[in-house]
């Protein structure tokens, strides 16, 4: 009762005719008494009192005396308690309800009688969590405790992010997406198909969350290096948005995990008969076109202006196309193209310190030239003519790209896609990567060719001839797609290189010095971006804001980084790191007249710290 105001209860008896009870499993229970039925063709609703006599079961949707073919209409308003507050991951404690709350709740005799309180359930869990030797099934324990008690599975993944990390995030939420079919236990978000077309707003509007500030969507057509995965593809927006409230403080309930589902490409997974997504090929071209365009229109109409959406592990042809089309009308960022960008353009910002000099004075070698190799190569010549106040189209001269048919030059300009048209510098072709490296002798070597190994030792040596300290970026993900190991880079570079992957790498030992390699992970930048584009309203994503947030993380590197090596800081102030970039992106928006919560708030870090969710258990009292 004390869930409900006063005037809404006396209007629901009123108008209505409610009673309180005790329902199924001591379930405190506010029952609107009225089933509808229909007689002669006509609505009938009965509104008299249901209930059994001497204790017995009431007939509250009046289902018992209803035939088969009498539709039924159940009218419930529940307060959540006894068995159903249990099993309602958003209110669950599970043995943290105290005496009182048990006694309040109707959960005597549902729960052992020990308490435990939230820092004794944390340790248990960890304790759990690491005896299992095999890291999906990390995954699918901390699937499952997501889906049973919401508090506590943030409060494990905020209090031991740099462990869990990779458990619910890269490298094991691949495996966990190509196996998605077998593990998949319960809906964590929307799945919208090529049958939902023309329905979408209707299928948004089943959502049972309505005040929805961020959306993450794929078509699973490319996730990480693995390839399509069709629907399967779900497990990387909800990993996505865990981060969003573990990382970046957003509330669960603001967040919203969404598939677009096409088809897949993939044979393997048509011919599987687990497979939960549309047995078809992809969709393309005009039909693949209006989906989205509904998508996006029925996401503006419910949600509103300021939703932020963003486009995860789409295909290159599509992911550009969609950036460019809906960046001017919608509040959309690409974590592919812009937030992977940012990420390396903050681990350049730092390494700077290590190698001397400034951007401009470097010369960068990609090895990939789809979303990510693209994405980075624009904002680091961003950055440079920003800082230079030369022209972009002067900057980018620093930059080179290696895709799969060799060096991109001018003499490939007419057969290449237009996002690599301006990377087609002038230089006589050249097909291996090795042999790029020593012509144009780059200080810096980014991988995003989603393929391993490939980072070979005739590369890293080539480096090393001419680069007293050569940065090297193995940016694919997962491991096994990065272009090199950790231990390869600082062996084959006698301990010279400066290292840092997509995925997790352990401390290499060379020589009797221990190496700490560095992690470009997204997951530095998105959360606090996002955070820092909720709180200040911002209704369009600029370029800008992206600079702003590298700046702000590389400022986050220590004394004490550097000394190991490190150009990125350690993942356990991500939430401190989160809020200086959410100040600086909110800033900037500000300073462009982009913002729309006003006024602004003095102090821009104290403001997105006190936006943040809280873990801690709450009174039910």
């Amino acid at each position: 009762m004390n869930m409900i105001s006063s005037q809404r209860w006396n209007f629901l008896r009123r108008v209505l005719g409610v009673f309180v009870g005790r329902g199924r499993g001591g379930e405190r229970e506010v029952k609107i008494v009225m089933g509808s039925k229909l007689r002669n063709g006509e609505l009938m609703l009965e509104m008299e009192d249901k209930s059994g006599v001497a204790g017995g079961v009431r007939d509250a949707y009046g289902e018992d005396s209803a035939t088969k073919d009498q539709p039924v209409t159940p009218w419930t308003v529940s307060v959540a308690s006894g068995y159903s507050l249990l099993r309602d991951p958003h209110f669950n404690k599970g043995l943290a309800f105290t005496k009182k709350e048990r006694d309040a709740h109707y959960l005597r005799g549902l729960l052992p009688p020990a308490f435990f309180n939230q820092q004794l359930q944390e340790k248990r869990l960890m304790n759990n969590l690491r005896q299992y030797e095999t890291p999906l099934h990390r995954y699918v324990a901390m699937m499952d405790l997501q889906e049973r008690n919401e508090r506590l599975f943030y409060k494990l993944l905020i209090n031991n992010v740099e462990e869990l990390l990779p458990v619910v995030y890269t490298p094991t939420v691949g495996e966990a997406c190509q196996k998605y079919g077998s593990i998949f236990r319960r809906p964590q978000g929307l799945f919208i198909s090529l049958k939902e077309k023309g329905k979408i707003l209707e299928v948004l509007k089943n959502w049972p969350e309505k005040n929805i500030q961020v959306i993450v969507v794929t078509d699973g057509e490319r996730i990480l290096g693995l390839g399509d995965l069709g629907c399967q593809g779900m497990g990387i927006p909800v990993g996505k948005l865990s981060l969003y409230t573990a990382l970046g403080g957003v509330r669960p309930s603001a967040c919203l995990p969404i598939t677009i589902d096409v088809g897949t490409n993939n044979e393997k997974l048509l011919n599987d008969e687990f497979y939960i997504g549309l047995r078809q090929k992809r969709a393309t071209g005009q039909e693949y076109c209006e989906l989205l365009h509904e998508f996006m229109s029925a996401v503006k109409q419910n949600y509103g202006e300021k939703i932020l959406i963003q486009f995860e592990d789409f295909a290159n042809h599509n992911a550009f196309d969609l950036l460019e089309k809906y960046r001017t009308t919608h509040l959309v960022f690409n974590d592919d193209i812009q937030g992977t960008a940012s990420v390396v353009l903050a681990g350049l910002i730092s390494a700077l310190k290590l190698v001397g000099g400034t951007l401009a004075d470097h010369t960068f070698l990609f090895l990939g030239a789809g979303e990510a190799g693209t994405g980075i190569a624009e904002l680091i010549a961003l950055e440079i003519s920003k800082k230079t106040n030369a022209p972009l189209e002067e900057a980018r001269k620093k930059i080179w790209l290696v895709d799969s048919k060799g060096l991109i030059v001018r003499s490939r300009v007419e057969s290449i896609q237009n996002f690599k048209k301006p990377w087609a510098h002038e230089h006589e072709p050249v097909k291996q990567l090795i042999d790029a490296v020593k012509a144009i002798k780059p200080t810096v070597l980014i991988g995003t060719s989603g393929v391993g190994k490939t980072f070979t030792k005739d590369v890293i040596e080539a480096m090393v001839s001419f680069n007293k300290k050569p940065l090297i970026l193995a940016l694919s993900n997962p491991t096994s797609q990065s272009e090199c190991t950790a231990e390869e880079a600082y062996t084959w570079s006698q301990g010279r290189a400066i290292f840092a992957s997509g995925s997790p790498f352990d401390p290499v030992e060379y020589e009797g010095k221990v190496y700490v390699p560095g992690q470009a992970n997204n997951a530095y930048i998105f959360p606090g971006f996002g955070l820092g584009l909720i709180m200040s309203g911002t209704i369009r994503v600029r370029d800008d804001m992206l600079l702003a947030a590298s700046e702000a993380l590389a400022a986050q590197v220590t004394e004490e980084n550097y000394e190991k090596g490190l150009i990125y800081p350690r993942f356990s102030n991500i939430r401190k790191i989160s809020a200086h970039i959410a100040a600086n992106v909110a800033a900037k928006s500000y300073e462009l007249g982009l913002a729309s919560h006003l006024p602004r708030p003095k102090d821009l870090v104290r403001f997105a710290e006190s936006c943040m969710y809280s873990p801690i258990y709450r009174s039910y009292l």
